[in-house]
């Protein structure tokens, strides 16, 4: 029976995923002290009940590698390679907004966001996915910039916020464990 659900079989439900490979940026820690205290306020004043995300976690997801069972070992290796390739310098980041996606009854994400202050880091998603595309995994092609504060069931219209910033000099290559709220950073690459 166990075979038959790694195989996939018909008739046999395929094993739940357990892990996610991502792209991230995480805020220096000062920043994301910052960006906790505003997602505090900002839940307070608009009357939010959903639980904040813990600050060592808030992040931008610049890429998806996947949902898997276990670690996929190949793909961590592709990942490796497609940073590795990425030369980039450090650049800024300035989120000015927060606004929610309208995204599933009771469970919408309410985010940071930003506007031209956020031009490098379309850039800097882009250019990691072409070495992505290079080491035969595919890049995410659509990305609103932002920072998941918490998750909602009220959509919130954009509000602006005083600008939070901060110089993005690395990126990392994480292992989410999946319904643990647990991030393990697997590589890190620190831009020059």
């Amino acid at each position: 029976m166990p075979e038959a659900l790694q195989l996939g079989l018909p008739g046999f439900d395929p094993p739940t995923p357990t892990d996610r490979l991502m792209f991230l940026l995480y805020p220096d820690a000062p920043t994301a002290a910052r960006i906790a205290d505003e997602a505090g306020r900002l839940k307070e004043r608009l009357g939010l009940r959903g639980a904040l995300l813990q600050t060592e976690r808030l992040h931008v997801t610049l890429h998806h590698l996947g949902d898997y069972v276990g670690l996929p070992q190949d793909i961590v290796a592709k990942g490796a390679l497609a940073g590795d390739a990425l030369c980039a310098s450090p650049f800024e980041v300035i989120f000015d907004r927060a606004l929610s996606f309208a995204n599933r009854p009771g469970n919408n994400p309410f985010t940071l966001q930003g506007g031209q202050g956020l031009a490098a880091l379309i850039a800097f998603q882009k250019a990691l996915g072409e070495k992505m595309a290079g080491a035969a995994l595919r890049p995410d092609r659509s990305f609103t910039p932002h920072v998941t504060l918490l998750y909602d069931e009220r959509i919130v219209a954009e509000q602006s916020i005083a600008p939070i910033s901060w110089s993005v000099d690395r990126f990392t290559l994480v292992r989410s464990k999946l319904g643990r709220t647990q991030h393990v950073i697997l590589r890190e690459w620190v831009l020059r």
